[in-house]
């Protein structure tokens, strides 16, 4: 069967929450079909599939609010255990 998974990290490259990048992968069978990054502020898509969702996700401003409000959410907590 297909494997559909999401996976999502967060680089610092210093404790300040803007040189934080966030990045969330959707994955299909191993293969990353598209990700969002916090300094892009949306989506790329990596192959015909997630193109077609990086289009649809970036034209919808509610989701691409809810992954800008994710970087906060997963990396900043994380800053002092770093």
């Amino acid at each position: 069967g297909f494997r559909s998974y999401a996976l999502f990290r967060c680089e610092f490259n210093s404790s300040d929450l803007n040189d934080i990048e966030y990045i969330y992968s959707e994955y299909f069978n191993k293969l990353e079909i598209a990700r969002f990054s916090s300094s892009l502020g949306k989506y790329v898509g990596y192959t015909e599939l997630g193109v077609k969702n990086a289009e649809r996700w970036n034209s919808d401003p509610s989701e691409l609010a809810r992954r800008k409000a994710e970087k906060e959410t997963y990396c900043k907590h994380n800053i002092d255990i770093w």
